[in-house]
């Protein structure tokens, strides 16, 4: 591959697109160590410095693992919570073979902001209980759950002990049947203290899920998943028919 292009941008994102193409071709999997910088500097013919900046992008992408002193790795591929049902995300990690655990930050009962009260359809200072949870997979934190439940639908929730065996989502599926749901997902910045829970700065590109479930037309519970975008994906895969045909 050559080196001469009119532009220092365009060739570090030629050297981007080099790796990718191995990825995508299958030559470099999923675990595979690539070659050294100083290799990829010779087959390329870059600067080691326009290499470099490559490799540190797609790192930040979650495409590339790199490991000081060992060298740079192909990224595992990023986990996929459908967004057509309701997900555990421990059954998720678990059927991946990986260590899932889960931390509860804070459970509370608190007066709703106009906001949440909007969300749940209840008056603006109305009783809500309030419960934040990071859940991992391995030792990494994957996800950061921020939820909200009608205390009028589900009025023992805070007395329960959250755990990985019994989180908040599950709890809930098993008292209160779901009639009617909602999933939208947006693009975002974690705040400060998003980001320390979540471990990653506060410029980490994040997805987040907000799911609205109901019940008799009641809703029963508001949450946010937040998703750091290099360790989580969103995604469904369906039929498609003559009444969910788009054109």
């Amino acid at each position: 591959m050559s080196g001469k292009t009119s532009s220092p941008q365009a060739l570090y994102q030629q050297a981007k697109a080099y790796v990718q193409g191995k990825l995508l071709s299958g030559e470099w999997k999923p675990g595979d160590m690539i070659p050294s910088e100083n290799r990829l500097v010779d087959d390329l013919s870059m600067s080691r410095m326009t290499v470099n900046r490559a490799l540190r992008e797609l790192a930040a992408e979650g495409v590339l693992t790199r490991v000081a002193g060992v060298g740079t790795f192909v990224a595992d591929e990023k986990p996929q919570s459908n967004l057509l049902m309701i997900a555990n995300i421990g059954d998720e990690i678990r059927q991946r073979g990986h260590r899932y655990r889960m931390e509860v930050v804070s459970i509370t009962r608190e007066s709703a902001s106009m906001s949440v009260a909007a969300a749940i359809g209840l008056p603006t200072g109305h009783s809500v209980f309030h419960i934040i949870c990071v859940h991992y997979e391995e030792d990494t934190a994957v996800q950061l759950e921020e939820r909200y439940v009608n205390p009028e639908l589900v009025p023992e929730f805070l007395s329960q002990t959250f755990s990985e065996s019994l989180p908040p989502s599950q709890y809930l599926l098993k008292h209160v049947p779901v009639e009617e749901m909602e999933h939208i997902v947006d693009a975002t910045l974690p705040s400060a203290e998003e980001a320390k829970l979540l471990e990653v700065t506060e410029q980490t590109p994040c997805l987040v899920l907000m799911r609205r479930t109901w019940t008799n037309n009641k809703t029963v519970t508001y949450v946010r998943f937040l998703h750091p975008s290099s360790r989580y994906r969103l995604g469904s895969r369906m039929m498609v028919t003559a009444e969910n045909r788009a054109g």
